[in-house]
């Protein structure tokens, strides 16, 4: 049945994945089980695809949606069982810029990798990643930019993470970016893709 939920969240089947979420917990199984061994490793699976070019965008946004159906029936029973998030990520489109394709799909497959995620949208300023930071007692703070013109605002995060004192590491991504430009502005993490993200996350989280 976990292998059933992993096959329809690759096949964006949103219904399908509600349905057998919905037997799953009938039969027995643990929210935290299938959150695992079912959303998880599904969308794990999706990273792996999506890095060797067998998916593309619109197949992860489908799939995407389906893995929020599927925790929107867990997240009650996962709170119930006391089960954490992994961390909390505040991810957002820097200041200036209005994409948020790429950001949205990194914010997806962070989620269906089990971490908390604070969405800020697009035109972040430093300030506002500060204070949700603070607020959310993030671990993380992820940037995302698609222009040459607005990645250079990602120094000025760095430099208000830092000297607010949070102590957490931040990491960037977007087109124009590379993984130099982190370290010219002290960026702790850098992912040229959204697979890349989860494991970079998790890198940094583990240190």
């Amino acid at each position: 049945m976990l292998k059933q939920i992993q096959e329809a969240l690759l096949s964006g089947k949103k219904d399908e994945v509600e349905k057998l979420v919905d037997q799953a917990l009938a039969s027995g199984l643990s929210a935290a089980g299938i959150l695992n061994q079912g959303l998880i490793a599904g969308m794990e699976r999706l990273g792996i695809m999506f890095k060797n070019n067998e998916v593309f965008i619109p197949e992860v946004l489908v799939a995407a949606r389906a893995m929020n159906a599927g925790m929107a029936k867990l997240e009650p029973l996962l709170i119930k069982e006391g089960i954490q998030p992994k961390g909390a990520v505040v991810i957002g489109t820097v200041k200036g810029d209005l994409h948020d394709i790429g950001k949205n799909i990194v914010a997806m497959m962070l989620k269906g990798a089990g971490y908390k995620i604070i969405d800020l949208g697009i035109d972040v300023s430093p300030e506002k990643y500060v204070a949700a930071a603070k607020e959310n007692r993030a671990n993380i703070v992820a940037l995302s930019a698609l222009l040459t013109t607005t990645m250079v605002q990602m120094k000025n995060v760095v430099e208000a993470v830092k000297g607010a004192g949070l102590g957490i590491p931040v990491i960037i991504g977007g087109a124009p970016l590379t993984r130099d430009y982190a370290d010219q502005i002290k960026a702790q993490g850098y992912a040229p893709d959204a697979a890349s993200a989860v494991e970079e996350v998790g890198r940094l989280l583990a240190r």
